[in-house]
């Protein structure tokens, strides 16, 4: 039988599981910042986002999840390339306008999620972020 502490070393050594789970926690956290999911892990050739969402206002809000369990050698916010911001920008013209929100006005956000293995997981989140 598995303990609470087993499946969560396992989770902080897989970085496929560590990222859905961060993604899940940041997708609770929106909601009940009064956020709707409109969609996860949207992919086109142009890039990829991980959710799209709409804020209590009705914006648009294309967020970027970055995952870890430390911060050792660098932020985790230094992940957020340029040309990975260039991407995203893409892949939201593109959701934009096959859903047919012009309309409406949009942002990117970026979510830190800092999963510890003893702790409770911390969320940054960062509005508007570029």
């Amino acid at each position: 039988m598995c303990r609470k502490d087993d499946k969560q070393k396992e989770l902080l050594k897989n970085s496929r599981l560590l990222g859905r789970s961060g993604q899940k926690l940041c997708e609770k956290f929106l909601k009940n910042k009064g956020y709707k999911l409109l969609a996860r892990n949207f992919l086109c050739k142009t890039g990829e986002i991980d959710l799209v969402m709409a804020d209590a206002e009705g914006a648009i809000v294309f967020v970027e999840v970055k995952t870890r369990t430390n911060e050792d050698f660098v932020d985790a916010e230094a992940a957020i390339t340029k040309a990975k911001q260039i991407r995203m920008n893409r892949a939201a013209k593109f959701f934009i306008t096959t859903h047919k929100l012009e309309h409406l006005p949009m942002r990117f956000d970026v979510v830190i999620v800092m999963a510890y293995e003893k702790h409770k997981p911390k969320i940054r989140h960062y509005e508007n972020a570029f």
